[in-house]
């Protein structure tokens, strides 16, 4: 398998660290859809890290959809209950830190423009999905270990994920101060060599 991703992009990273967590061997490719010479949109329509090319050639994109394929491979640790509710639930955990993510890009990338052509409007809203999701995130997070069950699965890891992405680009959030139960998860999977290994570059 190759993996189309850009060292940056949490999504992509989302897909490097499940691939790690159950050892499947694949080909890193670094691409940047921001690149003019990228090569990401020839293998997804939508233009988007990360994208799964198989051995067969069939291509997998967008992150919620590659981490269900990784789990049809029955590699361990499954990182998904087997089906029924409980599966919804850790899919639901994971879309609310793809949400916190997805707020944040748009919020970082609003920052980048020149100031004059800023909408303060549209990054407060942002900030402000953001906040109440790390407060939901910490109420379910609160007297447990995990967020969905006994064990790390794709839910805990998403959101691991979408905090350090906010130490990354949006440092001011603060997303620990106040919210004991989730700085204790995200410690407790930081530490972890699928993490340490995938750390992005600064800048």
């Amino acid at each position: 398998m190759k993996l189309l991703a850009s060292l940056t992009s949490p999504y992509a990273r989302k897909i490097r660290i499940l691939l790690a967590e159950k050892h499947l061997p694949f080909e890193l490719v670094v691409d940047s859809p921001w690149e003019s010479a990228t090569r990401v949109p020839e293998v997804n329509p939508l233009g988007k890290v990360p994208a799964l090319v198989l051995d067969s050639g069939e291509v997998f994109f967008d992150s919620p959809v590659i981490a269900g394929y990784l789990e049809t491979l029955e590699a361990q640790p499954a990182l998904l209950p087997p089906g029924g509710i409980e599966r919804v639930r850790v899919r639901q955990t994971e879309a609310l830190a793809d949400g916190i993510l997805d707020a944040a890009v748009s919020a970082f990338l609003e920052s980048r423009r020149p100031e004059a052509q800023q909408s303060t409007v549209s990054i407060a809203r942002q900030h402000d999905k953001i906040r109440r999701s790390l407060d939901e995130l910490e109420k379910r997070a609160t007297g447990r270990d995990w967020l969905d069950g006994n064990t790390m699965l794709l839910g805990d890891i998403t959101v691991a994920i979408a905090l350090d992405y906010l130490d990354l680009r949006l440092p001011q959030t603060d997303w620990r101060t106040g919210r004991p139960a989730l700085t204790a998860l995200h410690g407790r999977l930081a530490s972890r060599p699928s993490f340490v290994d995938t750390v992005p570059p600064a800048g």
